[in-house]
């Protein structure tokens, strides 16, 4: 079953008993191993997840490693014990009682090997999965090879820079030192940013014209020049590691909606600082936004006629940084009933963290179910095809970024048979405007399917009993159907 029957798995029920509805889950070996740091041993249970990602926990009475320092796993390899590292330690709190995901630094291991055959074998990196010829240089143009050489001694120049300045104050106390790296940002800082957007406008200028091949070569060839670049801030390591198995996972939206400066150093903090600041990102930030001022609207005139507490399904919900502003903006909190679903564990953990802060900041108990579950399962679940009219408001912000138009059809058809006559169903898609487009691609490996405003429009197949209009946040960078169902529609 997909959807949760009214008065089941609300949130109480999925904090207390850390239950979700669970579409989609799958049974991995589990392996006795040891995480290895500073002389210390750490007996831990690890799970193999993806391809390229190890999920850990600790076997009872175990210390903790630090965090902040990096560890290497020994395993067993055909009988024999094999160290593999560095790796870093991120948190990992899901509901099967895992603890920690592992990150490995320097090399990549197939993990499904390490798991299921017992074999430690180091694999390239995703952004050298292409063919060797792809990335032969003979196929790169020479403006984009002087680009690349440029952007790299510019940026290696920086780095020296602001490094040199980090270790002049390294010995100040820690108030001290966080003045002077603030001043630093303020001053220095601004110029490194100008130097930045000036790059990232001569790269669209330099590639707009590419075909796919072209894109996917000369991103190769950009990334592998740039891998110590790539890789050295924290949204830049985030997106080409996709440790979820995809870009714009809900801890990376997090940052992107924190738009704060994070890094271990004044050059890394500068670097993840200016690509939270790109058009894209405000774009994100603005969705939020608009996304709470149509619910709101929608509430104000919902209680009007009744009562009832009003139902809202979020599918691919993320971290549900909007919940924040719905109930802070609502004159009637309390009147709402919210059905978060995605189908990472680890996204409905970060929502229910949200849900979470509303309590605690705005002092309010909301009424949320977490569903677990994907697209395949939306679609061809037998609960999501009989039932219809649950809900009374439905978005849907980034998730049609991804679907092919076919499978997007479906996908908003299915929903609009969930609304409730009278509901109203919103969905986001990137226009093919996008300025941050090819700094996304090339520097983070992160692809989206941008649509103009006729296609995305094509993609409701509407039966004559809604309403379509198309509204734009600010940026213009993406674009969203307003599709309002008649009083009298079919369910």
């Amino acid at each position: 079953m997909l959807l949760v029957p009214e008065g089941k798995l609300g949130m109480q029920k999925a904090k207390n008993e850390s239950q979700l509805i669970d579409t989609c889950t799958e049974v991995s070996p589990r392996e006795k191993a040891l995480l290895l740091q500073e002389g210390r041993k750490i007996s831990i249970f690890a799970q193999y997840a993806t391809r390229y990602s190890v999920l850990f926990q600790y076997v009872k009475d175990q210390s903790a490693v630090d965090p902040e320092k990096p560890v290497s796993l020994l395993v067993k390899n055909n009988g024999e014990s094999v160290e593999i590292g560095p790796c870093r330690v991120s948190r990992c709190d899901d509901f099967n009682g895992h603890t920690g995901r592992l990150v490995f630094i320097d090399d990549i291991y197939d993990r499904w090997r390490l798991f299921f055959h017992r074999k430690v074998n180091e694999i390239e990196a995703p952004y050298n999965d292409a063919p060797p010829i792809l990335a032969r240089r003979e196929n790169i143009r020479p403006a984009f090879k002087n680009y690349t050489d440029d952007l790299h001694n510019g940026l290696t120049v920086y780095k020296r820079m602001f490094h040199g300045l980090d270790r002049e104050y390294r010995k100040e106390p820690e108030d001290k030192k966080t003045h002077i790296q603030h001043t630093i940002i303020k001053s220095e800082g601004a110029i490194f940013k100008g130097f930045l957007q000036d790059q990232a406008n001569e790269l669209t200028r330099l590639v707009a014209g590419f075909n796919q091949k072209e894109h996917r070569v000369h991103g190769n060839y950009f990334r592998e020049q740039l891998r110590e670049f790539v890789f050295g801030y924290p949204l830049g390591a985030r997106s080409l590691l996709k440790p979820r198995g995809y870009a714009g996972d809900s801890e990376l939206m997090r940052m992107i909606y924190l738009n704060d400066y994070q890094g271990d150093s004044t050059f890394s903090k500068l670097m993840h600082k200016h690509a939270v600041e790109h058009r894209a990102s405000q774009s994100v930030r603005n969705r939020i936004a608009l996304i709470a001022r149509m619910i709101n609207d929608f509430q104000s005139r919902s209680n009007e006629l009744s009562a009832d507490r009003l139902k809202v399904l979020s599918v691919g919900c993320g971290p549900a940084f909007e919940l924040e502003n719905i109930f802070r903006n609502s004159k009637n909190p309390n009147n709402f009933y919210f059905s978060l679903f995605d189908q990472d564990p680890e996204a409905l953990l970060d929502a229910a963290d949200t849900v979470r802060g509303v309590e605690r900041k705005q002092g309010i108990r909301p009424v949320v179910d977490y569903i677990r579950g994907s697209v395949r399962t939306m679609l061809f679940s037998r609960r999501f095809k009989q039932e219809g009219g649950q809900f009374d408001f439905i978005y849907i912000m980034g998730l049609l970024d991804y679907l092919s138009s076919r499978v997007g059809q479906a996908v908003l058809g299915r929903l609009y048979r969930l609304l409730k006559p009278g509901g109203e169903l919103v969905a986001g898609n990137f226009h093919v405007s996008n300025q941050s487009r090819y700094n996304m691609e090339y520097w983070g490996d992160w692809f989206l399917i941008h649509r103009t405003e006729v296609d995305f429009r094509k993609m409701f197949a509407n039966d004559g009993t809604g309403r379509v209009s198309v509204v734009f946040e600010d940026t213009g960078n993406q674009m969203f159907l307003h599709i309002q169902k008649s009083r009298e529609g079919r369910q």
